[in-house]
């Protein structure tokens, strides 16, 4: 493998610890829109693809706009209190950025709550560029939001690499020439991103150390 000179980050489940937070935006914006028994497990398989597509998804609804609107207003309320980053996140971030690094963040989340949670747990600053839901057309699992990072930053496929918690992480970084690396905290489980394309799953943030 060559010199890593590149590192792309999914957001949430992979830097920030938003699982619960998303859990819980979802369980209270569909209520009575969904079953009683709908659970974290009809929830957690689809994590990681926009909101939108999530929503239609358990609401079985095609317009979905005030079930979104009403996850926003549930997620925005209680971010701060349920928002924190992953082991060693700001310490690799940080590292990275001094080293040279490029960072990218490539997130199916909007901008506004993206940059709100990097500048929450203090890493705004240790990143290059983000791609967000607003900024494609696109969203992962097509390879146009891993592109779009790469082609901003100048940087080389070849050695860049896409570290995310999902199986769309995955697949995007593989579509885009990327090095795909899924993370062991996942919800979904380390093997679930191996049958994703990952080349490289990691037990600790530290273990980017290794690639570059």
């Amino acid at each position: 493998m060559k010199k890593i000179r590149t590192v792309l980050f999914d957001l949430d489940g992979t830097i920030l610890d938003t699982n619960e937070l998303i859990i819980k935006s979802f369980l209270e914006s569909l209520k009575g829109y969904v079953p009683e028994d709908f659970s974290r497990e009809h929830i957690i398989p689809s994590m990681g693809q926009p909101l939108t597509d999530q929503m239609k998804l358990f609401s079985r609804l095609d317009e979905v706009s005030p079930l979104v609107a009403a996850y926003r207003e549930v997620n925005l309320r209680l971010h701060d209190e349920m928002v924190k980053p992953f082991d060693h996140v700001v310490e690799v971030m940080e590292q990275l950025h001094s080293q040279g690094i490029q960072v990218g963040i490539v997130t199916t989340k909007m901008r506004l709550t993206t940059e709100r949670g990097l500048k929450f747990v203090g890493i705004n600053e240790y990143v290059d560029t983000i791609v967000s839901i607003d900024d494609v057309t696109h969203p992962k699992p097509h390879p146009e939001p891993v592109s779009k990072a790469i082609e901003q930053l100048g940087a080389d496929p070849a050695t860049t690499i896409m570290v995310g918690d999902s199986t769309v992480d995955m697949q995007s970084a593989v579509a885009a020439g990327a090095i795909a690396v899924g993370v062991a905290w996942s919800l979904k489980g380390g093997q679930v991103l191996k049958d994703a394309g990952a080349s490289y799953v990691i037990d600790d943030m530290k273990e980017l150390y290794s690639f570059i």
